[in-house]
């Protein structure tokens, strides 16, 4: 496993160290051992799986606050798509900034996130499988998102018309929200 440092503090690209031969290849895509090498949390406790039928499908900008802050390892399974995360961190040197990354099923990139960011991706491709191991536990009462568009951060996404829920369709601003953005992991629990 190579860790590639991104331009984002504490965000990792993570690729495979391919073993091939006449059959196909073996490639270790996790090892606990490896992450903490790098300070990484290796102690996730939930793997999310989405299958996203059409091309430019959008699923973001969420994140979750307090004790369910999540850090995240994502990978595009099959298809590809279009990863952008947001340091929402206050004391972070990168904070406000957003970074976008290319993971497919051809370049094999995983992509490690802090806690402390919001992400989303949209789809390149039809039929997309990603999945994400994650430090916590869902819970509908921590999480929270920001509009995938938000001007604020002008992120370069492949169409301005994605497919997209109506729930992520109607989120707000940062500016509307930053006001509940503690120092660390984000507001804490009520």
């Amino acid at each position: 496993m190579n860790f590639i440092q991104t331009n984002l503090q504490d965000v990792y690209l993570i690729a495979l160290n391919k073993i091939e031969d006449e059959r196909g290849f073996f490639a270790r895509s996790f090892c606990s051992n490896e992450f903490k090498k790098y300070n990484l949390n290796p102690n996730f406790v939930q793997q999310n799986i989405s299958n996203s039928y059409q091309l430019h499908t959008l699923r973001g900008m969420h994140y979750q606050i307090g004790k369910y802050a999540e850090d995240k390892y994502i990978r595009c399974h099959k298809g590809s798509i279009q990863d952008v995360i947001i340091d929402l961190r206050k004391n972070s040197t990168t904070y406000l900034q957003h970074q976008s990354f290319n993971l497919s099923e051809k370049n094999y990139t995983g992509l490690y996130v802090p806690k402390g960011f919001a992400h989303g991706f949209i789809t390149l491709a039809e039929d997309v499988v990603v999945s994400y191991l994650v430090s916590s536990n869902y819970d509908s009462k921590s999480e929270r998102a920001i509009r995938w568009n938000d001007p604020l951060f002008s992120i370069n996404w492949p169409t301005p018309s994605p497919v997209i829920s109506e729930k992520d369709s109607n989120l707000a601003n940062f500016n509307s929200i930053k006001s509940g953005l503690n120092n660390n992991y984000l507001d804490s629990d009520e």
